[in-house]
């Protein structure tokens, strides 16, 4: 198949008429790319669970396991650069002279990513004159462990991989005078962002709890989407 043929394979399945496509680009790579539409992010359930599933249902032992504390689930983290922040103990909730046996210390797990957009298919006029909808989405777990158990923090970046061109921050507040163990959402849509966008930093994090035993927050689903340019 020649370049045309890839080009205008492109154009078609996309509905991309209008959109500034250069013909010295190599076609049969956007096209077997397959940039839209797609998660760009590697390994986006490292824990191994599904957000169409309803997360576990903790069962607690007759003995707490012991052991040194731990802050890091277990999991395939292939892909993700991570990192753990140990939190000092809060005692201010505490009255004074109040004796107390054990405190639960928490942490923040990280995981990050950093997403090559025209390594993924896409190319300079279409970031920079159309630019396309990039959708973000996350899920994580109701664990019921802190008012703030969840941050996301997007950003989309320069060829540079350090000027920040646009970027979406969430800290949501856990309702906690009810039980409730769920997945929530998370999702946010950049869109009329500016030119030069070449990169997207994809970065989360969630508290852990160790008190005796570790108590995760748990997550998945994480996507980075981009969205046809429909002309």
């Amino acid at each position: 198949m020649s370049a045309a043929d890839w080009r205008k394979r492109c154009e078609d399945e996309w509905g991309l008429q209008g959109v500034p496509m250069p013909e010295h680009l190599d076609w049969k790579f956007v096209y077997e790319s397959r940039p839209f539409g797609r998660n760009l992010l590697k390994n986006p359930a490292p824990l191994g669970f599904s957000k169409d599933n309803p997360p576990p249902e903790r069962e607690l032992p007759e003995f707490p396991p012991g052991g040194p504390p731990r802050h890091q689930p277990d999991g395939d983290f292939t892909g993700w650069t991570t990192s753990t922040e140990v939190l000092p103990y809060d005692t201010s909730g505490i009255p004074e002279g109040v004796v107390i046996c054990a405190l639960p210390q928490y942490s923040w797990f990280t995981l990050e990513q950093v997403v090559d957009l025209k390594a993924e298919g896409l190319w300079d006029q279409l970031l920079d004159e159309c630019q396309p909808e990039i959708i973000v989405q996350d899920w994580y777990e109701e664990s019921q462990l802190h008012e703030f158990i969840y941050q996301l923090h997007v950003k989309l970046l320069d060829a540079d991989k350090a000027t920040v061109i646009s970027e979406h921050t969430a800290k949501p507040k856990e309702e906690l005078s009810t039980y409730s163990h769920t997945w929530k959402e998370v999702s946010h849509v950049f869109s009329g962002y500016g030119a030069g966008v070449r990169y997207v930093h994809f970065q989360h994090r969630v508290k852990n709890s160790f008190l005796n035993d570790f108590f995760p927050t748990l997550f998945t689903g994480s996507s980075v989407t981009v969205k046809p340019v429909r002309k």
